[in-house]
C-alpha cells in the first residue's frame, strides 16, 4: 500500500465504492421485485426474470451471497481509506476524521442513493445483476453454504424455518386491492366487472332472486282464455306454470313455443301446452351466486325455481340476474337501473319495499345492515316489530324511513334519506 500513489488508492476506493453500492442496489431491487410480475416475464422467456427466479427461490442463499460481497467491499474500503488518510494527515485523523467521513461518502452514494433507484426500478437493477449474481453464487458457494448453515441453525431456535416458502397465494381481500389499485392498466369498466365476479361467492341466490309475489306465471287452473291472453301478454322468455299455487310448479314453459300450443282456431291447446313444458329446476335459497352460475351451466338451464329448506318457493332466479351481477345493466346511472329507486328533488328517495338491501347499498352507495332481513320491508318490520296500522317513521343507524303506503303488509312505498355528517365529525 506504501507503493502506491494517492492517485492509485483513490481510484482503487472509487471502484470498491461502486462495487457497494451495487451490492446494495441489487440487494434492494432483488426483493422489490413483484413475484406476479416476475411469474409472467418468466412464462414469457424473460432471461433476467428467469435468472432472477432462481435466485429468489432460496432468498437466504441470495442474501448471505449479497451480504458476502458487500461487506468484504466496505471492510476493504475502510482499511484502504484509513491507509489515505493517514497518508494525508496523521494517525490521529485516521481515529476522527476518516470514519466520519467514510460513513458519509459510503451512505450517500452506496447506500441510500442506490438503494433508493433499486426501490422505484427494481426490474433494471435485478435483471442485470442477476447475470453476475448467478455466477458469483457458484464461486463462492461453499462460503455461502457454510454462512447458511450456521444462520439457519440460529433461526430454527426461535422457530424460523427458512426452507418453508412463504404463502404466495393471494385472499380474496388481496385480490380486490390489486384490482382496485390496477389504474389505467385495467379499464375502469374491466375493474368493475372483476369485483363484480369476486363479489359472487359473497352472495347468495335469496339476494338477487325475484321475489314471489314479483313472479309472473301460469295457472293452469285459469279458464283458457285467461291462458290465451296471459300467453299473448307476458314478456318474459321463460315462464312457471303451476296448478293453484306457485308451490306447485310443474314445468318452465318457453315462449318460443307458443305457436305450437294455439290452434288454427286461435284457441289453447292444453294438451299440446303440457308436452312443451320442460321439467322444473330447483335451487336452495343459500346457494352461492358463484355456484348457481355453475350449476346453471351444467344443467343448462337459465331459470331456477328457489326454495327455502322447507321446500316452500321464495322466489325465481335467472341467468341473466347472474350475469347482470357481473356486468351491470347498460345505464350511466346506478338508480336508474333499479326500478325500485326514484331520487326526489329534496334529495330523500322513494323507494318500493320489496327492494333488496343489497340494490339499494349498490345503487345508493349506503350501509344498510345486509346480514338479515334481505329486502327493505323486511328491515323495516324488523325495527318496528309489527306491522304498522299507517304511516311511521324508522331510523335504521344513520339512515331514515317514512313508510307512506302499506299494502297486504308490505310497505310498498318509503320515502328515505340518509342524515348528513355533523359539523363536529367534520371538524374532527
Amino acid at each position: 500500500m506504501n507503493e502506491l500513489s494517492l492517485e492509485v488508492l483513490f481510484a482503487i476506493l472509487a471502484v470498491l465504492l461502486l462495487l457497494s453500492a451495487f451490492f446494495s442496489s441489487t440487494e434492494t431491487g432483488m426483493m422489490s421485485l413483484n413475484r406476479y410480475r416476475l411469474k409472467h416475464l418468466r412464462k414469457k422467456g424473460h432471461k433476467g426474470a428467469r435468472r432472477a427466479s432462481r435466485l429468489l427461490k432460496r432468498p437466504d442463499r441470495l442474501i448471505s451471497l449479497i451480504l458476502i460481497g458487500n461487506n468484504l467491499v466496505n471492510f476493504v474500503a475502510a482499511s484502504l481509506f484509513t491507509v489515505i488518510v493517514i497518508r494525508l494527515w496523521g494517525e490521529a485523523a485516521s481515529v476522527v476524521i476518516g470514519p466520519v467521513i467514510l460513513t458519509l461518502v459510503f451512505l450517500i452514494f452506496a447506500e441510500i442513493t442506490p438503494k433508493t433507484i433499486a426501490a422505484f426500478y427494481p426490474e433494471k437493477i435485478a435483471f442485470p445483476a442477476s447475470a453476475v449474481l448467478v455466477p458469483l453464487l457458484k464461486v463462492l458457494y461453499p462460503l455461502v453454504w457454510f454462512i447458511n448453515n450456521i444462520t439457519n441453525n440460529l433461526l430454527k431456535l426461535v422457530g424460523i424455518d427458512t426452507r418453508k416458502q412463504n404463502d404466495e397465494n393471494l385472499s380474496h381481500d388481496e385480490l380486490r386491492t390489486i384490482v382496485d389499485d390496477a389504474g389505467p392498466h385495467i379499464p375502469q369498466r374491466h375493474q368493475g366487472m372483476l369485483l363484480n365476479i369476486l363479489d359472487l361467492e359473497q352472495a347468495t341466490v335469496e339476494d338477487i332472486m325475484i321475489p314471489r309475489n314479483e313472479v309472473v306465471g301460469i295457472d293452469l287452473d285459469d279458464d283458457d282464455d285467461t291462458l290465451l291472453e296471459q300467453l299473448r301478454s307476458i314478456e318474459f322468455t321463460r315462464i312457471p306454470v303451476f296448478e293453484e299455487d306457485i308451490n306447485n310448479v310443474i314445468g318452465i314453459f318457453h315462449q318460443r313455443n307458443v305457436s305450437r300450443v294455439i290452434d288454427e282456431q286461435g284457441n289453447i291447446d292444453r294438451s299440446s301446452l303440457m308436452n312443451q313444458i320442460r321439467e322444473p329446476y330447483f335451487t336452495p335459497e343459500a346457494t352461492p351466486l358463484h355456484t348457481q352460475l355453475v350449476n346453471f351451466q351444467q344443467a343448462k338451464r337459465r331459470l331456477g325455481i328457489v326454495v327455502d329448506e322447507y321446500g316452500v318457493v321464495q322466489g325465481v332466479v335467472t341467468l341473466e340476474d347472474i350475469l347482470e351481477e357481473i356486468v351491470g345493466e347498460f345505464t350511466s346511472n346506478m338508480t336508474d337501473q333499479i326500478k325500485d329507486i326514484h331520487a326526489q328533488p329534496d334529495g330523500s328517495f322513494i323507494i318500493h319495499g320489496t327492494a333488496t338491501i343489497r340494490d339499494i347499498n349498490k345503487g345508493l352507495d349506503w350501509e344498510l345492515p345486509a346480514d338479515g332481513p334481505k329486502t327493505l320491508n323486511g328491515l323495516l318490520l324488523e325495527q318496528l316489530e309489527s306491522f304498522p296500522d299507517g304511516s311511521a317513521c324508522v331510523a335504521v343507524e344513520n339512515y331514515y324511513f317514512e313508510i307512506l303506503e302499506i299494502k297486504d303488509n308490505i310497505a310498498t312505498t318509503v320515502r328515505s334519506v340518509k342524515a348528513e355528517e355533523s359539523s363536529t365529525e367534520e371538524e374532527e
